[in-house]
């Protein structure tokens, strides 16, 4: 089977393509022929060995995927071979095949398709520990979404409008604005033509938001923050304008604010239960059409490189998928 490899530290187009050995699960694995998997931005940033979790070289990077169960290892029972199921593990999804944990693969509920399963679990579920568990939003509230177009801005608005508050979206052109209003956005900022704090204080009759979603950082970190209600709760959620901000930590005083973090990762590795359970929460909205991830672009396994490119560029909006059979 082919798989994607990361042999040495680098920028997207040093990955090469290999030919390796199929798969075969040991005891409580599961093994899947892949039929998509989601690309994100931290795919990027490992490659580059600039992340949180550093895998040994080498390596196939991609988190999360979904397929078909081709084999199981000894004491598996909750899935067997043929099913359709979704799997998050911590590498090799750029592949046609994957050997994951038993206790990281969970069947696809009916009537959903590969592309939507593999584009759900890092977004929604990062977007949903933030916005439910971390700033615990109400409905009434209000929640600016920064870098809204992206794969877990998108899923920050959905979630925050499923949960009955309103959503300021701010991204870097109407394009992408566009496509937030269609997943729900009340309220669009473009911070690449606009003043944001001026248009924060606009959108929010100079209240400031309760609650504040950062996945972007860099400079609109801070007016962002200056703008917060009072008793409201920023979400650090990433850094993909590639510069990690420098608050003046008197604004948390003055406002009487929170700076919260959101680590997915590591909360679903610490608490499995606790994120089974949102998923379960996020599968019953997606049934309900009040989630929906868009994918904009789907990409061969060759074609690997370029996803990452486009997404490190910042071209794409929501979801991308890598189809490793095309």
């Amino acid at each position: 089977m082919k798989a994607v490899v990361c042999k040495n530290w680098g920028l997207p187009d040093t990955l090469e393509i290999t030919e390796i050995p199929d798969l075969i699960p040991g005891p409580g694995e599961v093994a899947i022929q892949v039929k998509a998997a989601g690309v994100n931005f931290p795919d990027v940033l490992i490659i580059q060995n600039k992340y949180q979790f550093k895998p040994e070289l080498p390596f196939t990077p991609g988190s999360e995927l979904s397929g078909i169960v081709y084999a199981t290892g000894e004491g598996v029972s909750h899935v067997k071979t043929g099913d359709k199921v979704i799997a998050f593990i911590g590498q090799g999804a750029f592949a046609q095949q994957v050997v994951a944990s038993a206790s990281a693969v969970i069947p696809m509920p009916p009537g959903m398709d590969f592309d939507t399963a593999a584009a759900i679990t890092l977004t929604y579920g990062t977007s949903h520990h933030a916005v439910v568990d971390r700033a615990q939003l109400k409905a009434g509230e209000t929640m600016l979404v920064l870098g809204a177009a992206g794969g877990v801005g998108l899923a920050a608005i959905e979630i925050g409008k499923a949960l009955g508050a309103r959503v300021i979206a701010a991204a870097s052109t109407d394009e992408k604005l566009e496509i937030c209003k269609q997943h729900g956005a009340d309220i669009t900022i473009n911070y690449s033509t606009s003043d944001l704090r001026e248009a924060i204080k606009n959108a929010t009759d100079g209240k400031g938001p309760d609650v504040i979603y950062d996945p972007v950082g860099g400079i609109y970190a801070e007016p962002a923050f200056r703008s917060i209600a009072w008793r409201g709760r920023y979400l650090v959620v990433g850094f993909a304008n590639g510069e990690i901000p420098k608050l003046p930590l008197n604004l948390t005083l003055l406002k009487g604010a929170s700076l919260v973090g959101v680590f997915w990762g590591e909360f679903a590795r610490r608490e499995p239960k606790a994120n089974m359970a949102a998923m379960r929460e996020m599968m019953g909205w997606l049934a309900e059409g009040k989630i929906r991830p868009h994918i904009s672009a789907r990409y061969a396994l060759h074609e690997t490189p370029q996803a990452l490119n486009d997404i490190a560029a910042r071209k794409v909006t929501g979801k991308v998928i890598i189809q490793p059979e095309r």
